[in-house]
């Protein structure tokens, strides 16, 4: 099985120029095959190919410039396997900022943690510890943040000194709840960074709110899905995002039922309902920026490449070990192009 995988994502690296040249299919039929090759009749709790995920530390080599990472939640596997590529060569950029599952994706590569970040999502995924009903009790949400961010190191170890170490920049999105509008926080100045990171990770209507120095915030994706402004406004010149959405998806308006929904809800936050409801709005008015943007060589964005179907909670392993080789692939395709970006020689 990881064999075979592994031939597929080979063969989406080699069909890799067809996809930037527009020409999605045959990527996507390759996807398909992918996923495909799981056993319908027993689901499994893990991904087949978590035993090719090897673990192990990044080059201490500092790149300067920002990286910006969508969030998505388990769509942020595309991005573990874009992150583990890139810290396979060597490209560790000074500073990080993400949402959501780009917080938790980035909160892995700032310590160097080639490996980690997928081994979870794609270990742990079914783990009571980890995701689902057993962590409303703990954590007043469907995600374990107690053991993600800190129980699972007893047995995935985590560079906690690296982490630490002041030369390279983390800082993640939370939204303020009470004003509707995003808070940046960043490790070493935001007294509870962690706090920060699990708000951030927080999602609306599964999640309860998080108080991060006293204020009560959620998820910075339900304003700020993608913080690329962040990194233009603090002049960076170097700017990679990595985006867990094709390259062409453009976010469908809000449902009657989700807007009455976000209103009953969250009747006592009507700054929170009002950014609720417009999302698809501010999304695709982003992306029309970033696009031109990238045209302007402002930015360089990385996008899937092709179309893996994964829902917000989604849970069946080979989409997500699909998605994390999609990463990969696309992550290796595009490294002459990252490396010239910004100037680095192999």
């Amino acid at each position: 099985m990881r064999e075979e995988l592994e031939k597929l994502t080979e063969q989406v690296m080699r069909n890799g120029q067809a996809v930037i040249s527009g020409i999605k299919s045959e990527t996507d039929r390759l996807l398909d095959e992918a996923i495909n090759l799981m056993d319908d009749r027993d689901r499994k709790k893990t991904w087949s190919g978590i035993d090719s995920i090897q673990q192990s530390s990044a080059p201490e080599r500092i790149v300067p410039g920002c990286i910006v990472l969508e969030g998505g939640s388990f769509r942020g596997c595309y991005t573990s396997g874009v992150l583990d590529v890139l810290m396979e060569n060597g490209i560790n950029l000074q500073t990080t900022i993400g949402t959501s599952a780009g917080a938790l994706n980035g909160y892995n590569y700032v310590a160097g943690e080639i490996g980690r970040a997928g081994k979870i999502n794609l270990a742990y995924r079914h783990d009571r510890r980890y995701f689902g009903p057993r962590t409303l009790a703990k954590n007043r949400g469907v995600v374990g943040f107690d053991f993600l961010l800190n129980e699972v190191e007893e047995e995935i170890p985590f560079n906690r000194e690296r982490f630490e170490d002041p030369s390279r920049r983390l800082l993640v999105t939370v939204t303020n709840c009470e004003t509707g509008q995003v808070i940046y926080c960043e490790k070493g100045v935001t007294p509870d960074f962690q706090k920060a990171v699990q708000a951030s990770a927080s999602m609306p209507f599964v999640s309860d709110m998080v108080e991060v120095d006293g204020v009560p915030c959620l998820d910075g994706g339900c304003v700020v899905k993608i913080p690329y402004q962040w990194a233009l406004d603090n002049g960076f010149e170097k700017i990679l995002v990595i985006r867990t959405r094709p390259a062409d998806y453009r976010r469908p308006p809000e449902s009657k039922q989700f807007m009455e929904l976000t209103e009953r809800i969250y009747r006592n936050y009507p700054n929170l309902v009002e950014r609720l409801n417009s999302q698809s709005e501010q999304y695709n008015t982003a992306i029309s920026e970033l696009e031109e943007l990238q045209r302007q060589g402002k930015v360089l964005m990385l996008c899937p490449s092709g179309s893996i179907s994964v829902s917000t909670l989604e849970g069946d392993m080979e989409r997500l070990g699909a998605l994390y080789l999609l990463g990969r692939a696309d992550a290796k395709l595009m490294l002459p192009t990252i490396r010239e970006y910004f100037g680095i020689k192999e």
